[in-house]
């Protein structure tokens, strides 16, 4: 099976622009035709909205009762703070439902002093509520349960809740079944019903909708809720949810606070990662530079998520609601480690199930790819298939096995819903869940080449041979001279970057190397160090780095024009700060 850096890249150019609006955006705010096309291709239209787009203000957040059954569980919950009922925050254990337990449970915990938090343990429960979360719930004395990234297809386990008097309030963002739960109150703007204007909120955002409207309903000030915006923050930017509407609002200013004010628990986990306070007293950032999504997605997520996939989840929950410096600190540092065998593992499966594919040669004309191995550790194989995915360019499942089960993380391409994929196998499947490009699923160990056969059936039917071959997406093309310290400025304006704004990728045609290309990294060769310049134009050379694009060295030294598609970053060494292009592709 071909890897993706063997791959031709197909270059999508974005032609979508307006050509009336780009002109009006561009006199009106007095910028440059590029980033009037660049704002309009993210839906920015107007004055009022390019100012809300790089300005965002809490103000702008919706109201939390606009989400269906609001009402019904700040009812519940107040009345179980009155009467002094036993409450239990529930989540799962990624960085989704640690970060969503933290931030319900810190907040509950100001003005109600009978509470628990309980995450599952991924192996002997796996993914949602559990029935064993449950008996551990009631055999507590505890009569309300909230769940937090999970429970809207926990039919059975509400009703048998229910029966032995146990009230469960769901919130969760996954897509429902065909039936919803009968809970007190359930908490999903995915459900068809509800009218809540955002769907792409994260478990951990309806965990501060559910907060927000608290608060509301209690006359408390909208800071005691916005304490918490560093938390969703994480959740966002890690759960790799759109940032776009209202969860851009909220990773802004939750990136605000983790620069300025995190939590104690965040703060220890940044220190454990390496990264350094800032010494520079006139500087108002916390730490030696601004921590921005990639950060979160990269730094944060994996060792939030370590503690869960190694040992206990429940410690991130503990590190994250913690008050006291020196315990976080010290459960940062254990969290740290656990990254590292976290690692280790996701590094040995990878090459393991890499020997696999690349053995396999009657997979070569499959549309999926599908590994298994009973010895595999669970807690990594979504890793495995993120990787898998990185280098075939395949929709992935990894599976291994776990209390008599074929457990399954699944990975997707572009344009292929990987969830409709495996509902339409529901029929083979214990249970399952997840979103268009990740889900998980279960089995019986018999019934694996059944599902292997149904999956890539449905998989090669609506594949395309296009599909196959890795996108970039372009968004506008500039000439060398156009790039410089104000128009980057702009640019960083357009964060905080993920999906549905991704940071802008530019192309720029026939372009030559000044003549200083060279090959850089460990073993010399990987990667290529050049400036470039239009032959035509004026203009300074801008340097740039092509990671693991060695192989076009030889090329470009013969002074061949070649064009090149990138995003602008700096560059600071020994105290100059330069502008630098990350490219992605050169076509000679």
């Amino acid at each position: 099976m071909q890897k993706i850096l063997e791959m031709e890249k197909r270059w999508v150019i974005n032609k979508n622009a307006d050509y009336e609006v780009v002109e009006r955006l561009t006199s009106e705010l007095n910028i440059g035709r590029p980033l009037a096309s660049l704002l309009n291709q993210r839906g920015v239209n107007t004055y009022d909205e390019a100012k809300r787009f790089f300005r965002p203000h809490l103000d702008n957040l919706h109201d939390p009762f606009l989400m269906k059954d609001m009402d019904k569980a700040v009812d519940r919950i107040l009345k179980a703070v009155s009467k002094g009922e036993k409450i239990v925050v529930y989540g799962d254990y990624d960085v989704d439902g640690t970060t969503a337990v933290s931030l319900v449970y810190s907040f509950l915990k100001l003005f109600h002093r009978k509470l628990e938090f309980y995450i599952p343990d991924r192996y002997e429960e796996g993914y949602g509520i559990s029935y064993k979360g449950i008996d551990h719930t009631i055999n507590t004395g505890v009569s309300l349960m909230i769940t937090l990234d999970c429970g809207i297809k926990a039919v059975e386990k509400v009703e048998y809740a229910k029966k032995n008097g146990l009230d469960i309030i769901i919130g969760d963002h996954h897509r429902p079944g065909d039936k919803v739960p009968e809970a007190v109150a359930v908490l999903d703007p995915k459900q068809d019903d509800c009218p809540y204007p955002f769907k792409e909120i994260s478990g951990c955002g309806v965990g501060f909708k559910l907060i927000q409207a608290l608060g509301i309903k209690m006359g408390l000030k909208k800071e005691k809720a916005y304490a918490y915006l560093d938390l969703v923050a994480v959740s966002i930017a890690a759960d790799i949810v759109s940032l776009t509407g209202e969860n851009r609002v909220l990773a802004h200013f939750g990136l605000k606070k983790i620069n300025h004010k995190p939590s104690i628990g965040i703060y220890a986990l940044l220190k454990s990662a390496g990264i350094k306070e800032n010494e520079n007293p006139k500087s108002k950032l916390l730490f030696e530079r601004e921590i921005n999504v990639n950060d979160l997605v990269f730094m944060l997520g994996p060792r939030i998520n370590a503690a869960g996939r190694i040992e206990s989840a429940t410690d991130s929950v503990r590190l994250l609601i913690s008050n006291n410096f020196d315990y976080a600190e010290k459960l940062g540092k254990q969290i740290d480690e656990l990254n590292l065998t976290r690692r280790d593992l996701d590094s040995n499966i990878t090459k393991e199930a890499n020997e696999m594919i690349d053995g396999n040669i009657a997979d070569n004309d499959k549309k999926t790819t599908v590994v298994f191995k009973e010895t595999w550790h669970k807690g990594v194989i979504g890793i495995v298939a993120s990787r898998l995915v990185e280098t075939f360019y395949r929709p992935t499942i990894v599976f291994t096995k776990a209390d008599g089960l074929i457990t399954g993380s699944a990975r997707s391409i572009k344009n292929f819903d990987i969830y409709d994929a495996i509902d339409h196998c529901s029929d083979i499947l214990e249970h399952f869940g997840g979103h268009t490009y990740a889900a998980g699923l279960a089995l019986k160990p018999e019934k694996l080449e059944k599902f292997i056969t149904k999956f890539e059936k449905y998989a090669s039917e609506r594949i395309t041979d296009e599909m196959l071959v890795p996108e970039i997406e372009i968004d506008e093309e500039l000439f060398i001279s156009d790039i410089n310290f104000k128009f980057y400025r702009i640019v960083k304006q357009f964060a905080p970057f993920g999906p549905g704004n991704m940071s802008p990728i530019f192309i720029t045609k026939n372009v030559i190397d000044t003549g200083y290309a060279k090959l850089v990294g460990r073993n010399g060769q990987n990667h290529l160090k050049f400036s470039v310049v239009h032959p035509d134009r004026t203009g300074n050379p801008i340097p740039a780095i092509a990671f693991n694009q060695g192989n076009h060295y030889e090329k470009m030294k013969t002074g061949i024009p070649f064009s090149i598609c990138y995003h602008i970053d700096e560059n600071t060494w020994l105290g100059n700060t330069t502008l630098q292009l990350r490219i992605k592709d050169i076509k000679f």
